[in-house]
């Protein structure tokens, strides 16, 4: 759901080669049942397993000590842990957990997992929005997975990979390896200051995200010793001279990404066009979930 319209788009795994894409659609307007049904409609939607993303103002996502508690009481004993952190009642939300993997030479003492809560006004409602446009929800997800599921197509053998996009909501860094979301961190700087034409602003921006990246990296380093990241991509967007600058600027490697390098775009090539994959790059994202990767 964005803020001019729905993004959709459905993707089918191949055995041996890149998931090919088989959807993405844009539907411009107002996001209501009405559309929502309208889409779900022509894109067959009940022939899918469908899942949507809520936006980045629409929870948390926190990082807290792993309670010593039976994998059946972690919920529960995450929610307890959430009721003095949480800018909401605890009792409003709804709660989810993601483990952060430790490797034995990590020496790391405490494990540590990602807490996601949501409050339920904003799953109501979405779920409802749903039902009242007659489309089986399968799965509510969140950017950082969406996101976590492309970068794990790139990563290099052995090492960790960093990610940077950025929408209409702001910039999200992450960082995965072996598969697995080992760091989240959103960066105050929206899509649209990015393609600013004024140079002094634009660069303003560029400052920002370099000073931000630099912090978040050099902290994820002293955290995970045992990560070398060999790289950071920024993912598809129209935006000019980030590369460039982020490249000049941070000790580790950058490069861009173009979907079509991970996605079969054959039966899309809408997706040729940067500005699209920027639109598409959370829904094909959230399209790559598998069921022993759920949240």
């Amino acid at each position: 759901m964005q803020r001019s319209g729905i993004a959709a788009a459905s993707v089918a795994p191949v055995a041996g080669a890149k998931p090919s894409v088989r959807q993405a659609l844009f539907f411009p307007g107002a996001v209501d049942a009405e559309a929502l049904e309208k889409a779900g409609k022509e894109l067959y939607a009940n022939t899918y397993r469908c899942s949507t993303v809520l936006a980045g103002g629409e929870y948390q996502m926190l990082v807290v000590d792993a309670p010593n508690v039976a994998p059946d009481e972690l919920k529960t004993a995450v929610r307890w842990r959430l009721k003095d952190i949480l800018d909401f009642p605890v009792s409003d939300a709804t709660v989810d957990v993601l483990n952060i993997p430790v490797e034995n030479a990590s020496g790391r003492a405490q494990q540590t997992i990602f807490a996601v809560a949501a409050r339920n006004s904003v799953i109501g409602p979405r779920q409802q929005l749903f039902a009242d446009a007659k489309i089986d929800l399968s799965v509510i997800d969140i950017p950082e997975m969406a996101q976590r599921n492309i970068s794990a197509l790139m990563e290099e053998e052995g090492r960790g990979a960093a990610m940077l996009s950025f929408c209409e909501d702001g910039g999200l860094l992450t960082v995965s390896y072996k598969g697995e979301l080992y760091l989240s961190r959103r960066i105050d700087v929206a899509l649209e200051q990015l393609l600013d034409p004024d140079f002094d602003r634009k660069h303003g921006s560029f400052d920002k995200i370099t000073l931000e990246l630099q912090r978040s990296l050099d902290h994820f380093e002293r955290q995970f010793s045992f990560i070398s990241v060999a790289k950071l991509v920024l993912a598809p967007s129209a935006v000019t001279g980030l590369e460039e600058y982020l490249s000049s600027n941070l000790y580790t490697r950058v490069e861009s990404l173009d979907l079509a390098a991970l996605f079969d775009l054959e039966r899309t090539p809408e997706l040729a066009d940067l500005a699209q994959q920027q639109r598409f790059f959370v829904p094909l994202g959230a399209a790559l979930r598998q069921e022993g990767n759920m949240v």
